[in-house]
């Protein structure tokens, strides 16, 4: 009986000794596992700064070989938002008024939320006004502006396109994200880095990213502004006054009186201007025909007074000279 009482004893014993070791054997552990937290930390701190110091030959050249587009590192995608489409027109309509339609226009395309962009006005050769107008407006008015400024006059033709860029899109997204996260990291190294070699490496490559960054930035911008308003090109003719025949049967008898008119007209014209260009001359030279003529009228009595009193010597030379010829006839009888 004593015996078995020593025997289950000395297992109680036995037993809490094995308890005590154990739990002697997890603090322990608990210790050493605290410590070596500890120095593991300790460790990481003070390997930080070393490599931050190796940033120039590690750091820095990975973050060279970090790829703009990481979207390929298990990253998902921006989700697709809709469709993205670039929408273009050209209308050419032939109208009455040019300025009056031209107005209309800018009317009905500033009513939809749209603005006049480029414009230029000319006269072809036959006097005739065209206008060529550029318009943008909203993608979700642009079914109805165009059906509006069609109404505007008579359509000579009409072609629309439209350019899914859908996948640009979200491509130039993803990008940007990748940049900013990439340019965030950069700098980051920079914060981190302590060698002067290092810093200014670092900076080169920043500046290389940002430089990345804001390409990207205007390529959204780009496609944001395309995708958003759509582009009219708007032409406009002016109607002649008079309408031609679709078909060329000749000319009639109509059109030849009309073009005698025309040319007897224009002669009567060019008669005219010929008149009035030459009445200076003719009236100068009849003024100076009247002053010589006036001139010679007062010059006559003068000239003739002399050639009177000649005549009249002349007589009386004669009879003087002859009155002695009769006395010597007379003696010649006797």
């Amino acid at each position: 009986m004593s015996r078995m009482q020593g025997t289950s004893g000395g297992r109680i014993v036995g037993r809490q000794a094995a308890v005590v070791l154990a739990a002697a054997v997890l603090g322990l552990a608990g210790c050493s596992a605290g410590s070596d937290s500890g120095a593991s930390s300790a460790g990481d701190r003070a390997a930080a700064p070393s490599a931050a110091d190796g940033a120039g030959g590690g750091q820095a050249d990975n973050a060279k070989r970090e790829p703009a587009d990481e979207a390929a590192d298990g990253k998902a995608r921006p989700e697709l938002k809709g469709v993205h489409l670039i929408r273009t027109a050209e209308l050419h309509l032939r109208v009455k008024d040019v300025p009056s339609a031209l107005a209309s226009a800018r009317s009905v395309v500033e009513g939809a939320g749209g603005y006049v962009g480029n414009e230029s006005t000319r006269r072809d050769s036959q006097g005739h006004e065209r206008s060529t107008v550029v318009v943008r407006v909203p993608q979700e008015r642009y079914d109805a502006v165009l059906d509006s400024l069609g109404e505007g006059g008579e359509v000579v033709s009409r072609r629309t396109s439209a350019e899914d860029v859908t996948e640009e899109v979200v491509d130039v997204e993803s990008r940007l994200k990748s940049q900013r996260a990439s340019v965030a990291r950069v700098r980051e190294l920079m914060d981190r880095a302590e060698k002067l070699s290092d810093i200014v490496s670092l900076e080169g490559e920043l500046s290389s990213r940002q430089m990345e960054l804001e390409a990207l930035l205007a390529q959204q911008s780009s496609l944001k502004d395309r995708t958003s308003m759509a582009t009219v090109t708007l032409q406009l003719t002016e109607r002649s006054a008079k309408t031609e025949s679709k078909e060329d049967d000749g000319p009639t008898f109509t059109d030849a009186l009309s073009g005698g008119w025309s040319a007897f007209v224009a002669t009567l014209r060019w008669l005219t201007v010929v008149v009035g260009a030459a009445l200076p001359f003719v009236l100068a030279l009849g003024l100076a025909l009247l002053a010589w003529r006036f001139t010679r009228r007062l010059r006559r009595p003068d000239a003739a007074t002399p050639a009177i009193g000649g005549a009249d010597g002349e007589e009386e030379t004669k009879g003087s000279a002859a009155e002695p010829a009769v006395p010597a006839a007379r003696e010649e009888r006797d």
